[in-house]
């Protein structure tokens, strides 16, 4: 005989019989009518061959096969439960490694806030932070790889969620003292200007910017394209070169590599940031967890209590 002929219902009904020893108290336990039990009782004992339990006074007695087995039963069932149940989340002693997906000058901005918190509320947690060419390259959210990320783009992929946390502005920057960007910065002057491009993924360029410029008619040159905002503020500050950047990148490195934002007629360019996760991690409680530290550390990091 097979197990697949037999129902997992009936191992449940004997398991409680046997710990019972009294067909009325298991009924009560299972929550149906002693005549169920002892139907199952009797499937059992014609699948089985042996007759299990034998009325005794006003209780029942297993016999020696169904003694034998009901060790074993137990401990079946009991690893069946705890394998269909929900884990227990403790943040205080869970060793998951939670991985999170954003650009570098998040990174840079964000992140310390998040890898604090985590440390305080999840202490024995692993963190692990990954570039968005990881994320795209990885298949984003649908993967296994990565459990949340912070970005700029709109996830339309199936499954998505997505929650606003914050909005990010950009400055076109250049290098102090760079020739092509002092004084007024006119149309006719910025349509000439030569810029650093940034890609975090391959094909995914800043798309708000390019918008931005078409609509003041202007075909920007690109002459050097990289994969990061901070590549794009290391080559401005040694050339005569451009770049768009994030206002926070601007603030954390402007002084540090002698950069200044170039006022003209390129219109503030403002990108809505958010916190993204799959359906398959929607439910979790460890995931859900993770996902409300990091929403507090970057609100933190904004000092804010609220800015979505």
């Amino acid at each position: 005989m097979s197990l697949s002929q037999i129902d997992l219902n009936l191992l449940l009904v004997l398991d409680t019989v046997l710990s019972e020893r009294s067909v009325v108290r298991a009924a009560q336990h299972l929550h149906v009518t002693p005549s169920a039990v002892s139907n199952s009782l009797a499937r059992l004992r014609s699948l089985l061959g042996d007759p299990l339990v034998i009325r005794s006074g006003r209780g029942i007695v297993p016999t020696p096969h169904a003694a034998s087995l009901a060790p074993a039963l137990k401990h079946a069932l009991s690893e069946l439960e705890s394998l269909v149940q929900k884990d227990h989340f403790d943040p205080m002693t869970t060793t998951k490694q939670f991985t999170l997906a954003l650009a570098d000058a998040t990174t840079m901005a964000r992140f310390p806030e998040i890898v604090k918190l985590v440390m305080k509320e999840m202490p024995c947690a692993q963190l692990r932070a990954v570039g968005i060419d990881t994320y795209v390259s990885s298949g984003g959210l649908s993967s296994m790889e990565i459990d949340a990320a912070l970005i700029a783009r709109e996830e339309k992929a199936p499954g998505a969620h997505m929650t606003p946390l914050y909005k990010e502005s950009s400055v076109l920057a250049a290098r102090r003292g760079n020739p092509h960007t002092s004084g007024r910065i006119t149309k006719s002057r910025l349509a000439a200007l030569q810029h650093v491009d940034v890609q975090v993924a391959p094909g995914r360029g800043y798309s708000e910017l390019a918008q931005t410029y078409m609509r003041l008619g202007i075909d920007r040159r690109v002459a050097v394209t990289v994969p990061n905002f901070i590549a794009a503020a290391v080559v401005i500050a040694k050339t005569d070169l451009v770049a768009t950047i994030p206002s926070t990148l601007m603030e954390l490195l402007g002084e540090r590599f002698g950069l200044r934002a170039i006022v003209g007629p390129l219109p503030k360019i403002v990108t809505q940031i958010k916190l993204v996760w799959h359906e398959r991690t929607d439910n979790d409680p460890a995931m859900q967890a993770f996902r409300e530290v990091v929403t507090r550390a970057v609100l933190k990091s904004l000092g804010k209590a609220e800015q979505r």
